[in-house]
């Protein structure tokens, strides 16, 4: 089991800003990430199209032998991760958008979460915040039509920016000092965030807790891969290859697989 790779599956290329904090901290772990970019974005669908989608991606990395699945994806995680770890014999990593750390960290007492409506209309991110924004104000957007231009190539690009802008003015207004990104596609704005965020504003994404999640995981159940040689990297995507190529830049081999 423990050269059984780690299976990460998300509504398209989002999750590979998952992926790259998940083989950095584990270099060792062989891995297979399936990209669902033909059904992006899960944000817009009904929980049971998002359930549906989920036991498609988690059956067929279990297929492929996956010993962990990182639902990579804070829509699928939200809706669906509770179903999955109750009816699949093996560990779960989700993903939620980092609420608690930027509610315990504010100074301004204000926050500003970017994410799309399938996250921002679950009972468990509604759980959530309800538990760490008790006496913080929350400005909350959903990042309607950020996701299809991602998956489209088009992050630099001005509907991007425009887009943005209308989604951070309300929250400049209400003296953010910290923006939770509450999608794996959206790390990928950064650079467009900061270039119109003050500097003060924190920005925080769930990679890297994601990451060392895994690796907590993965040593509690004696699954933390022996190997010494390089890991096997595999992708898949049932949309555009070139997309998904040119955000990973890395090298790693891509296959298109209809799923």
């Amino acid at each position: 089991m423990k050269k059984q790779p780690i299976g990460i599956f998300d509504s398209g290329i989002g999750g590979t800003s998952i992926f790259k904090e998940v083989h950095t901290l584990l270099p060792n772990e062989n891995i297979i990430y399936l990209a669902d970019s033909k059904n992006a974005p899960y944000g817009n669908k009904s929980e049971e199209e998002i359930l549906k989608l989920s036991i498609k991606n988690t059956e067929l990395l279990i297929n492929k032998g996956c010993k962990l699945i990182i639902v990579a994806c804070n829509t699928a995680t939200t809706n669906a991760i509770n179903f999955l770890r109750e009816n699949y014999n093996i560990p779960f990593i989700g993903i939620e958008p980092a609420i608690k750390p930027a509610s315990l960290n504010s100074k301004s007492k204000s926050i500003g979460i970017l994410a799309t409506k399938g996250t921002l209309s679950s009972s468990l991110f509604h759980k959530t915040s309800g538990i760490y924004t008790k006496e913080i104000n929350v400005i909350e957007r959903i990042g309607e039509g950020l996701v299809p231009l991602i998956e489209a190539g088009k992050i630099d690009s001005d509907e991007i920016r425009d887009l943005l802008k209308t989604f951070i003015k309300p929250m400049l207004k209400a003296d953010i000092d910290h923006l939770v990104l509450g999608c794996t596609h959206y790390p990928y704005l950064i650079p467009e965030l900061r270039k119109l965020l003050p500097i003060y504003i924190k920005i925080i994404d769930s990679g890297l807790a994601v990451a060392k999640q895994t690796k907590a995981v993965l040593e509690d159940n004696n699954l933390q891969s022996d190997i010494n040689s390089s890991p096997n990297i595999q992708f898949y995507t049932n949309g555009n290859i070139k997309i998904l190529n040119a955000i990973l830049d890395y090298g790693f081999s891509t296959k298109h697989l209809d799923f």
